[in-house]
């Protein structure tokens, strides 16, 4: 079976750009929501069958997952580049031949690399983090499961960023809240035990997450393979890799893994500085809340308008119209900014009654919360014009600028102030608060600026056609 023109969504690159962009946005996001709500499900879930060990256990091991699947999946993001431009010059082989290309070095990767080294180091990493013993007993196997089976997750990150640039966002969100549903049905019986069944504890959620990636991806395949979507793979692509692609796949994706992994690193010793304070245990858990809980209602969201605006971007790109993917960008800043004003507003309304939901009720670690949403109010602008920016730039295939900015941003504004601060008078939690806020107004302001140099518009995409069987 070979792909024909036409298959592509024409409106992205002919039609008003504002429905252009919502059409991939909305999906994305809500997607984002979902994953992230299951996450939550997740941690109270074990919480209630095994206890705050077993909390403490998942969040030490996906701190640990993330930094490294976050660099190995930096290759859906070349992919995505690559994908996007071809989808809109109407080149389906090419955009096919790229995810194909795509998938078989998944395979390699975590056959050769995630399974093997993650099995054998995760003892070093839990003891790299300081984690108790009784936390390192939990988080162990469940380490293990997730490193040695997580093709399942990582084909369903390639599958998404491949349809969504190649315009489609609405079948990964309808596999997204699919794998989410079977995900809890799964933690439901193997934390807890149903019938048979034993209760599994920390291990049952480990494989709850990737039995449902397994499946969800095993359905992808059937439906790739037969054609029912717009990427496809031919029956006759065979096993051997295309150097030519996947050299290209790394040159625009490496970067945004070196970027994701500095940005983790930055977190973690944002974390040790917060650990410095007076009231450490308060602060912690004031962070914990108010920003990887309640500010992630904002970083969902714009990580989502950062996708649609990198393919829309991409596309428009590829249909040789670059001030069309300027404009989108512009627009997806805008929609970005509306959402995450209103998000911010109930952070300055009803902060009290956010902060009740996750049961806090120490004055002082509420004292703590509220000032830093006040704060987080203003720094979700910012992020959202940032990751709208960064999406543009990335999806034109720009992945080195963002890195650099992130560099800055995340790591050396944030954490120069906070030790400015501790060397030269009392760091206090509201200065780690502003530093936070001026780091993201950092990256929003070098992220516009860097943008609208244009430099993205000079950056060739291509590879060769495929030679007659």
């Amino acid at each position: 079976m070979v792909a024909r023109k036409g298959k592509f969504d024409r409106s992205i690159v002919e039609g008003p750009i504002r429905g252009a962009v919502w059409k991939l946005a909305w999906p994305t996001m809500l997607q984002n929501i979902i994953g992230g709500l299951q996450g939550l499900v997740d941690h109270a879930m074990v919480g209630h069958y095994v206890g705050y060990v077993g909390n403490a256990a998942i969040g030490v091991s996906w701190q640990i997952f993330l930094v490294v699947v976050v660099f190995i999946s930096s290759l859906f993001t070349g992919m995505g580049v690559l994908v996007a431009r071809f989808a809109g010059r109407d080149e389906p082989d090419k955009v096919n031949r790229t995810v194909y290309q795509a998938f078989l070095t998944s395979i390699l990767l975590v056959l050769f690399v995630l399974a093997p080294i993650g099995f054998l180091a995760s003892p070093y990493l839990l003891d790299l983090v300081n984690a108790a013993p009784d936390v390192q007993a939990e988080a162990l196997p469940y380490m293990r499961i997730l490193f040695v089976f997580s093709f399942g997750m990582l084909m369903f990150f390639m599958l998404g960023g491949a349809l969504r640039s190649a315009g489609d966002a609405q079948t990964p969100l309808r596999l997204g809240i699919v794998l989410t549903i079977l995900n809890i049905v799964l933690n439901v019986v193997l934390i807890a035990g149903l019938g048979p069944i034993p209760a599994f504890g920390t291990k049952g959620a480990a494989m709850g997450t990737v039995i449902s990636g397994g499946i969800i991806s095993a359905y992808a395949l059937f439906k790739l393979f037969g054609g029912h979507w717009v990427v496809a793979f031919e029956k006759g692509m065979g096993w051997r890799p295309d150097f030519q692609i996947i050299k290209q796949i790394f040159k625009f994706g490496l970067p945004t893994g070196i970027q994701g992994v500095a940005m983790n690193v930055g977190g973690v010793l944002l974390l040790a500085f917060i650990g410095s304070l007076a009231a450490s245990a308060q602060a912690q858990a004031a962070y914990v809340v108010s920003y990887t809980q309640l500010f992630s209602f904002i970083t969902w969201t714009s990580v989502g308008i950062m996708g649609a605006t990198a393919a829309v971007a991409g596309q428009n790109l590829g249909a040789e119209q670059p001030d069309r993917t300027a404009r989108s960008v512009h627009v997806a800043a805008g929609f970005g900014l509306m959402l995450a004003g209103a998000i911010g507003a109930t952070f300055l309304l009803i902060p009290t009654y956010l902060l009740g939901v996750f049961g806090m009720e120490d004055p002082v670690v509420i004292g703590l919360s509220v000032d830093l949403l006040r704060y987080l109010a203003i720094s979700g602008l910012f992020v959202t014009v940032a990751l709208a920016y960064t999406g543009g730039l990335q999806g034109t295939g720009d992945t080195k600028s963002p890195m650099y900015i992130s560099m800055i941003s995340q790591i050396i504004v944030p954490l120069g102030i906070c030790l400015g601060h501790q060397t030269f008078s009392t760091l206090e939690a509201h200065d780690i608060w502003l530093a936070i806020v001026l780091g993201h107004l950092t990256r929003a302001t070098l992220s516009v600026i860097v943008f609208r140099r244009g430099k993205w518009r000079d950056i060739e995409v291509d590879i060769s056609e495929r030679r007659p069987a």
